[in-house]
């Protein structure tokens, strides 16, 4: 996943487009992006825009049809993508993760992964539906490994629910 489309700006097809990895020439006029369903999307143009990026694409002649792309994740073959940096993943080889306190406590299911300015944060979901939200720290890491499709943290003040409330 390389970007979400927020919404139309303009009545022009234009789009403003969350850019969730930064890759140099990612969304230059001719390169070429694809929908989750596999479709693909021509950039046509593209400029900054607050902490943005506004996009046309070629595919896109109007709101309308720009409407129709509202809440749509951008994504390119993972071929496209850069070699990433020793303890760096991409979100989708983590989704679906399963997350471990140091003591094996299982947190549940990595659904989501948060992008914020500050640091990324992990969901995972158990199997009654509770929620833990796990700050990708290093101090909270211990480790994560993608071809086990296993994560372990570390218990911080917070993250967990002490036993005996449970």
């Amino acid at each position: 996943m390389v970007g979400r489309i927020t919404r139309p700006h303009g009545v022009r097809g234009e789009l403003t487009v969350m850019v969730l990895y930064e890759v140099p020439g990612r969304f230059d006029a001719g390169a070429t992006v694809f929908l989750a369903d596999g479709r693909a999307l021509t950039i046509a143009t593209s400029r900054p825009h607050k902490d943005r990026v506004l996009v046309t694409f070629s595919e896109v002649p109007d709101r309308e049809s720009a409407e129709a792309l509202r809440g749509a994740v951008l994504v390119v073959p993972e071929s496209s993508s850069p070699p990433l940096a020793d303890g760096s993943w991409w979100d989708h080889q983590l989704v679906g993760s399963t997350v471990f306190t140091e003591r094996g406590t299982e947190l549940g299911e990595l659904r989501q992964v948060i992008h914020t300015a500050a640091n990324d944060v992990w969901s995972a979901v158990d199997g009654v539906g509770r929620e833990t939200l796990i700050p990708v720290l290093h101090d909270v890491l211990v480790s994560v490994d993608t071809d086990a499709g296993r994560i372990v943290v570390r218990e911080v003040p917070g993250l967990t629910v002490p036993e005996e409330q449970e």
